[in-house]
């Protein structure tokens, strides 16, 4: 048993204006207003997708998990328990408050809260974005993925592949260990970087458009010290992106192109290449091993390793021509 996608987060913030400016000014996301101490985004058709709450600190304290119905989610808080952990059902209000039908709660090893649920509300009008971007990729996926780093990664993975079911996508180990997790058709919902602290790494958003993207680049160029990793392209998932500062610490990657697997045939494995093909020159690590990152670029570039772009129908105009090396290239390649 596992989820069928991320459906929210709760973050928590030491005011709410500076969220306000950067989830409308840059990432494009609707205002749900609460109260003087909340404030929540759509993105999509879901009532809300990202809840803010005043309460003095700086991080993703909650991460809500989709389940298909009541008896998944039943399932789920059994598969749990079995596992050693409390699992608490939340109060008629929680639930109001998180705008879903049912949800139960539970602790990771690392102190980090846990929530599934089933029965989002869906609002009653359409999306309206506060930029003219052309809409988020939610559809079977879910609002995006998070990333959190962990003192150790190796110890980490038990408990997410093993108690609430996450599907192994790959992992690498330079230029630092990180482990991939899948629960749809995205490469990854939720990952584990290794780190000093148990915090939060990012948050990523997936576009439409990858023009969205770059004109959200041009937008945080603008604003000094908000971007935190260049432009650039992973390895894993093969998306285009950038990473800002958000204004509770943690990153938000700003994303387009990201690829689809099949969940029931997916092999996990190593990924030598390291994190990114290209580009994502991180300016939250230390010179040594920012350079190490960079270093591996580099030989991605003189190994001309190379992936197709991931794009949906109707997004794209094929071109004339045809490359006889390129395609002996990535001949017999996984997709």
């Amino acid at each position: 048993m596992r989820p069928q996608s991320l459906g929210y987060i709760r973050v928590s913030a030491k005011e709410l204006d500076g969220w306000r400016s950067f989830a409308t000014g840059l990432l494009g996301l609707q205002v749900v207003d609460r109260s003087s101490k909340t404030v929540a985004f759509r993105m999509d058709n879901y009532a809300q997708r990202i809840l803010i709450e005043n309460d003095g600190n700086t991080t993703i304290n909650t991460w809500g998990w989709e389940m298909e119905d009541a008896a998944s989610l039943d399932a789920m808080a059994a598969q749990i328990e079995k596992a050693g952990y409390k699992v608490e059902k939340s109060s008629r209000a929680l639930c109001d408050e998180r705008m879903v039908k049912e949800l139960v709660a539970t602790i990771d090893p690392t102190g980090n809260s846990v929530e599934f649920y089933h029965g989002p509300t869906m609002a009653a009008d359409a999306f309206v974005p506060s930029r003219n971007i052309s809409g988020f990729r939610t559809a079977g996926i879910g609002l995006g993925h998070t990333v959190l780093h962990t003192p150790s990664v190796r110890e980490a993975i038990p408990y997410y592949r093993d108690v609430l079911g996450f599907g192994v996508s790959d992992h690498f180990e330079q230029p630092f260990p990180a482990c991939f997790f899948h629960v749809n058709t995205s490469h990854h919902s939720f990952a584990l970087l290794q780190g000093e602290k148990d915090q939060v790494h990012h948050l990523m958003l997936e576009l439409f458009s990858m023009d969205d993207v770059g004109q959200g680049y041009d937008i945080a160029l603008g604003e000094e010290g908000r971007v935190a990793v260049t432009m650039g392209r992973h390895t894993g998932n093969d998306v285009i992106s950038f990473y800002n500062w958000s204004p509770s610490g943690f990153m938000v990657e700003y994303g387009w192109g990201a690829k689809q697997i099949d969940p029931a045939t997916w092999q996990p494995g190593d990924r030598p290449a390291g994190p990114s093909y290209w580009g994502h020159d991180r300016n939250w690590l230390g010179p040594e091993m920012r350079e190490k990152a960079h270093q591996m670029t580099l030989q991605n570039a003189r190994d001309g390793l190379r992936a197709p772009v991931q794009v949906l129908p109707g997004n794209y105009n094929e071109m004339h021509g045809a490359c006889p090396w390129w395609d002996a290239n990535v001949s017999g390649r996984r997709q």
